[in-house]
């Protein structure tokens, strides 16, 4: 309960940070506020330059945060909540600290050059490192990293976004997967404490100031459904649209990977150019179509510009998120249904706004298939509860046509390509009924806590796995250390003299009776290739588990495990 405080308090301080550092350099490489709702101005740094300052804008931000990203922190590239969703689902919930660093820096700059991209997906990515962070400092178990990078991504949103509750939902539906009553009570407590902490430095308002919109008709609910399937197809075409520009910017260019961002943002400079709408985040202009101030065929050219704009900005390495530009895409698709649908049927349709906001909600459920989160932060951002049910009814239809056109979503996809499905099991039958006790084996000789790094260094060195249990004096366990800690902490400087104690690690914890299937996928996402085995209370080693124990098991036969059959 105190680190899901403490990390909602940082991550609410991180989110403020962040949201400075977009103003800063917003105004520095563009000269405006929010240079989308500029129009063709000059940036007044260099008025001589006019309106094509634009061009170099994203290629001076590019030549910034590209050496920056390549040099100290590749994940920081890209929507970053993939990232987070692979550390949660297969890595124990680690994730290096600089990240939170470097991915600020690398997601201000792009965006305050013109990157079109949001910043739910940075903040996510922050909040996120901050939680890991923080649990590997006090060297919580597996179980409670994964929850306490929950925390920090939803107290990155519910602060950036003034948004507790859509904070709590995206952790639990995108993140953590999972809806456990503990799980749940610590990501509420980290969202309220960085909700606070926002709205001290925010205001307590809604994120975007829109008119109040109510359904004017029944048969309005028609409009809405149809609405919904036509949102659900635009949320696949923007994920797919985005890979191919990714795949595109990947096979064309042949240079250095930190010059990829500065020469690339030429190409995104020349959009810029011809539609400087597409600058940044652009809530301004997303508000203005909302309001209904755009004609119906401007509306249609911001919707493609968006895509395009935000997939060429992830394709030539920037550093930013997608939620804001589905939120952008939404917007001007809904505008233009409500515009239509307002020229066809007056006596039935009601205010362009309505269809507005239904459409942010139903492209964004249609990209990610986060329908809960996609209510949710909808009412939120925008207040609006009385178009509560249509946007439940839209959102619901985007969901189920999304999944019938697409098996990934658009941050599901983004591991997917590198062969990692997050979704996947492996097969468990022949281990059912069988626990860990059934393959354990003697550990290896453990370390005592006190044991000095160098000493610990040449110990692991000659283990088999890498990876050796450590003990204090009394005999309870302290965790584990492998040869990959122990040679990052010497790297960094510590001294040979400092204990083992000080990295020792603290997998989720296996136990006699654990089933061996679980075991199994524990075994998997740890650190090392082995893994300690304890008694009930957790404190006392009883034994170790490897891989080529289960193997052997499995091949080579233990009484129980021959009972099963076993595929050839």
């Amino acid at each position: 309960m105190i680190l899901a405080l403490a990390v909602g308090a940082g991550a609410g301080a991180g989110a403020i940070a962040f949201r400075w550092l977009i103003e800063t350099f917003t105004a520095l490489l563009s000269g405006h506020a929010d240079y989308s709702d500029a129009g063709h101005a000059a940036n007044p740094h260099v008025p001589w330059l006019g309106p094509w300052f634009v061009v170099l804008a994203p290629a001076l931000a590019g030549l910034a945060y590209g050496p920056l990203v390549q040099r100290y922190a590749r994940e920081a590239r890209g929507h970053g909540v993939p990232e987070v969703m692979y550390a949660v689902a297969r890595r124990g919930g680690r994730i290096a600290p600089r990240v939170a660093v470097v991915k600020s820096l690398a997601s201000a700059l792009c965006i305050g050059g013109g990157g079109s991209v949001g910043r739910e997906g940075p903040i996510v990515q922050i909040g996120s490192a901050l939680g890991s962070t923080f649990g590997r400092m006090v060297k919580v178990a597996e179980d409670r990293m994964r929850v306490l990078v929950a925390c920090g991504a939803a107290g990155g949103i519910a602060a950036t976004f003034n948004a507790p509750l859509a904070g709590v939902f995206f952790a639990m539906e995108l993140i953590l997967r999972d809806f456990t009553a503990e799980s749940f009570g610590m990501v509420v407590l980290a969202s309220v404490t960085s909700s606070v902490i926002g709205r001290a430095a925010f205001g307590d308002t809604p994120f975007l100031q829109l008119p109040p919109f109510t359904v004017q008709h029944l048969s309005e609910y028609l409009l809405f459904a149809l609405l919904g399937v036509i949102a659900g197809v635009v949320g696949v075409a923007f994920t797919r649209m985005l890979y191919k520009i990714e795949d595109a910017c990947d096979f064309l260019w042949r240079g250095p990977e930190w010059a990829r961002p500065a020469v690339g943002g030429l190409l995104l400079g020349a959009l810029l150019l011809v539609l400087p709408q597409m600058y940044g985040v652009g809530y301004p202009v997303l508000e203005s179509a909302v309001t209904g101030k755009y004609a119906i065929g401007f509306l249609i050219l911001l919707l493609v510009g968006k895509i395009t704009a935000t997939s060429l900005t992830i394709g030539i390495g920037g550093s930013g998120g997608v939620f804001a530009p589905s939120l952008f895409i939404g917007a001007m698709l809904g505008a233009a249904f409500g515009a239509t649908a307002h020229h066809l049927t007056p006596s039935i349709a009601g205010p362009v706004g309505a269809y507005g906001l239904i459409g942010m909600g139903a492209v964004f459920a249609g990209a990610a298939r986060a329908p809960i989160t996609a209510v949710i932060i909808l009412f939120e951002l925008t207040g609006q509860y009385t178009i509560i049910l249509p946007l439940m009814a839209a959102i619901v239809l985007a969901t189920g046509v999304s999944r019938a056109l697409s098996r990934d979503t658009i941050y599901s996809l983004k591991l997917r390509r590198r062969g990692i499905d997050l979704d996947h099991t492996p097969p468990t039958a022949p281990l059912t009924g069988l626990t860990a006790a059934t393959v354990m084996e003697p550990a290896p000789e453990p370390l005592s806590g006190a044991t000095p790094l160098a000493q610990a260094a040449d110990a692991l060195a000659h283990s088999p796995h890498g990876v050796l249990p450590v003990l204090d004096t009394s005999g309870v366990y302290l965790g584990t250390a492998t040869a990959r800690a122990v040679a990052e902490t010497l790297a960094d400087g510590a001294h040979n003299t400092t204990p083992v104690a000080s990295v020792a690690f603290l997998p989720q914890p296996v136990t006699a009776g654990t089933e061996l299937a679980e075991a199994l996928d524990t075994l998997v996402t740890a650190e090392g290739a082995g893994l300690p085995v304890l008694d009930d209370s957790r404190t006392r080693l009883l034994g170790w588990i490897t891989h080529q124990a289960v193997l052997a098991a499995l091949y080579r036969g233990t009484p129980a495990l021959n009972a099963q059959p076993v595929a050839q």
